[in-house]
């Protein structure tokens, strides 16, 4: 076991990373962020931060010098990365589970061929073959890069192929994914934490609503049947074991409306919609990943209240002027987190707030009310 007082890195310095940051810190450990950003929102409260290149060997020599164990807060971190800090110091999640899961072409053809559904899917890293891919799938279809996108950047829905060539071009030409677009019931996804098969821990699904391809809201636990959450839950446990994972991985999933589940992304690392677990379970996300990371035993995942949490993206920044907080923090069960980013854009995720309540309806009345009054879209 790696015991408090040592020193951790972590590759990425979002949000992600400033909330492993908070638990590691608050736990007894140094950290050291490593983030070619000068503005990073998790180094602010590092021990210590490299500015580097995430491809930079000697920079990358460094924080393994001085770590005892590295993670990483995002998938798009370079794979070769990982596994030459591998060779110096315990790394968790390994270089070869990120390698599936930040590439799409590689994660379908994973999920694919050990028997998990997904919507039907082409790949496509020619313009010329968009033709066939779009027979495969059917229209209308959703053609999304294969490396690099995330929040719905990246991927554009096309009703024919003509959509589909301009949508291709305007996606720089790359290797893609054309897949089946698909009337669903719901978006869920499920974290679980991971050392082995004897250590692995889950909470409990929840239920995700978008809006312009980025999360809005959460709602947990997620308003499907028990046979429906149970069945995530198994399907991340095999792909968890699979990947030979450690570390804290979610996977999202399209809930269809005779309950069956579509597999639709891997995430190797925290995810966004865990993040009500640091307000409403005993153990959050966070704090398993630095666990997992040490060798420490998994917390538990019980979840005290249900929990509605909402994201505060940065279209609420009307103009530069902060957002009417007064709204959020004057009901007591309430729990409002800013990232300390300067910079605010539309899309951009800037905080969320999770409610507590003794019910899930009651938890999303409050959100929504609170939403509506600070003037965010939904």
């Amino acid at each position: 076991m790696i015991l408090p007082g040592s020193t951790l890195g972590i590759l990425g310095g979002g949000q992600l990373g400033r909330m492993f940051v908070v638990a590691a810190r608050t736990m007894g450990y140094k950290v050291i962020v490593f983030d070619p950003d000068q503005d990073s929102p998790a180094a602010k409260l590092a021990n210590r931060h490299i500015r580097a290149s995430y491809t930079d060997g000697p920079a990358l020599d460094s924080l393994a010098r001085e770590c005892a164990a590295i993670t990483t807060e995002f998938e798009n971190v370079p794979a070769e990365s990982l596994e030459r800090l591998a060779g110096l110091r315990p790394v968790s999640p390994s270089g070869a589970a990120v390698a599936v899961a930040q590439d799409r072409i590689r994660e379908k053809q994973f999920l694919q061929a050990n028997g998990f559904e997904t919507a039907r899917f082409a790949v496509v890293e020619q313009r010329n073959a968009l033709g066939e891919a779009l027979k495969q799938v059917g229209m209308p279809a959703l053609i999304k890069l294969s490396r690099s996108g995330y929040d719905g950047k990246g991927q554009r829905l096309v009703r024919n192929l003509g959509e589909a060539e301009l949508a291709f071009d305007d996606l720089g030409g790359k290797p893609c994914v054309l897949e089946e677009w698909i009337a669903i019931q719901t978006e869920v996804s499920v974290v679980i934490a991971r050392v082995d098969d004897a250590s692995a821990v889950a909470y409990p699904p929840s239920e995700n609503w978008h809006r312009d391809g980025v999360l809005d809201v959460s709602v947990v636990p997620a308003r499907i049947s028990s046979l429906t959450a149970d069945a995530a839950t198994r399907i991340v446990f095999k792909i968890a074991a699979l990947l030979g994972y450690c570390g804290v991985i979610t996977v999202e999933f399209f809930v269809l409306k005779d309950g069956s589940l579509l597999v639709n992304e891997i995430a190797p690392r925290p995810h966004n919609t865990g993040h009500y677990t640091l307000d409403a379970c005993i153990t959050s996300q966070f704090e398993q990943q630095v666990r997992a990371l040490c060798g420490l035993p998994l917390g538990d995942t019980t979840q005290f209240w249900p929990a509605v949490m909402v994201n505060l993206l940065g279209d609420l920044w009307h103009e530069g002027r902060e957002p009417a907080w007064g709204h959020v923090l004057r009901n007591p069960r309430v729990k409002l987190h800013l990232y300390g980013k300067r910079e605010t854009r539309p899309g951009r995720k800037m905080g969320h707030y999770t409610c507590l309540a003794s019910s899930v309806e009651d938890a999303l009345f409050h959100a929504l009310e609170i939403r509506a009054l600070i003037g965010a879209a939904g």
